[in-house]
């Protein structure tokens, strides 16, 4: 048996081509069903998965055409859909590997149905194991090549993307903020829904180098939003080089009131830091808990403060009564000494008797509960209470249990901010 020889071959997949072009709808049906349900990431954005079905049938349609009419790469343009589609997926903030997973699973698709083709015509081996040769090869150059092409279309876009919308988002989520937009305007140009509950967060960067903060924040939110399992990507805006906001879109699944320490965990780079509101529901859950995320960030933020935890949250014990009282120093500081009286020195000897206190009225005023919680002795609970009360009487002004237990809280939080200085 004689070999192949060029022409024959090149015949065949042409015969192929203009065959797969009366059989085009189908082939399309069957690729978009399998990549939309294997390798989904539209993330319930509808205008995404619409790009998305464009691109395979422009790719298809393609990849048929070179074949049919034997089509060189060098005459090509990138379909415009399938251009278009790597740039929304770069501004929804879509893993570039999942981009280009969805042109992996279509070149195996389109060389299933290709093989297929071969296999009904019964072929020679040698004319048939040649003609497969030959698709393999014009398969994958049109696969690698359009690959290559929304892989760098897709970087660019994240980079331009990246550097305009800290700005473009900046001034449309203020108007968004003020009332100065509407929302349906608002999320046609983020993209981001507002028929969700949002959580509220803001972020900002403790350490040196300030050249790639934004971008590291970026990505820090992002981070969260994956492990916290939201609806969608994150929408985050710069506020500053050091500082961004953030909002995190929620369905069924919130997440707890409280902010765990864990929630900048690893992916998260040290030096980040991030105070939340708490979840809430539609435009004046979205305004809230940036007003709640705002107000955690003063607290967190105030200088000398003595905790040390990189998250903080509206819902954590304290933190919403304090972050009222930051609005004045000043006068607070006048009113936690006033309460708290001998017993607001910042000492060695003080410290430990503002902190059993505090949690002895947290557990309903319970030696045991408070001995429990603290790992202490029970009589060395009931010591510390009498004395720090004691300390507060000194003080000379009366005031309730729920002053004090307010006035605790603001020294927890916010130390030697409007603690008195030690005595010399």
């Amino acid at each position: 048996m004689s070999e192949p020889t060029p022409a024959e071959v090149a015949a065949l997949i042409e015969e192929i081509g203009t065959g797969l072009r009366a059989r085009e709808s189908e082939v399309i049906k069957e690729m978009t069903y399998r990549l939309l349900h294997e390798n989904d990431f539209t993330r319930a954005d509808p205008r995404m998965e619409k790009m998305r079905i464009a691109a395979i049938h422009s790719n298809v349609v393609t990849m048929i055409e070179i074949l049919a009419n034997n089509i060189s790469l060098e005459n090509m343009q990138p379909p415009i859909a399938a251009v278009e589609s790597a740039r929304r997926a770069a501004q929804r903030e879509i893993p570039s590997n999942l981009l280009v997973r969805s042109y992996h699973m279509g070149q195996n698709s389109i060389m299933r149905t290709l093989h297929e083709e071969v296999e009904r015509r019964n072929l020679p081996v040698d004319l048939g194991l040649a003609v497969v040769k030959q698709l393999n090869d014009r398969i994958y150059a049109y696969a690698d090549w359009i690959t290559s092409f929304v892989f760098e279309t897709y970087e660019a876009e994240r980079v331009r993307w990246i550097n305009a919308r800290g700005s473009v988002n900046s001034s449309t989520v203020q108007a968004l903020l003020s009332a100065a937009t509407p929302a349906a305007a608002f999320e046609e140009t983020t993209g981001y829904r507002l028929d969700r509950t949002h959580l509220a967060v803001v972020l900002w960067y403790t350490g040196g180098d300030e050249s790639t903060v934004l971008s590291m924040l970026g990505s820090a939110a992002r981070v969260l939003a994956r492990d916290l399992q939201t609806d969608g990507p994150p929408l985050v805006t710069a506020v500053d080089r050091r500082t961004a906001w953030a909002w995190l879109p929620f369905g069924d699944h919130q997440p707890v009131v409280e902010v765990p320490e864990s929630w900048v965990g690893e992916g998260i780079p040290a030096g980040v830091q991030l105070a939340a509101g708490l979840p809430l529901r539609g435009l004046a859950g979205f305004r809230r808990s940036h007003q709640q995320a705002e107000a955690t960030y003063r607290v967190a933020t105030v200088p000398d403060a003595p905790h040390s935890r990189r998250t903080m949250g509206f819902g954590d014990p304290g933190v919403a009564i304090v972050s009222l009282l930051t609005h004045n120093l000043d006068a607070t500081r006048e009113w936690v000494r006033e309460v708290l009286g001998e017993l607001a020195y910042d000492a060695e000897q003080t410290a430990p008797l503002r902190d059993t206190l505090s949690t002895y009225y947290s557990t309903g005023e319970s030696h045991v509960h408070t001995a429990q919680q603290m790992i202490l002795h029970r009589n060395t609970v009931k010591y510390r209470v009498t004395r720090a009360l004691e300390l507060i009487r000194d003080g000379g002004t009366p005031h309730s249990k729920l002053d004090i237990a307010v006035a605790l809280e603001v020294c927890r939080l916010l130390g030697r901010k409007v603690l008195r200085a030690p005595r010399r």
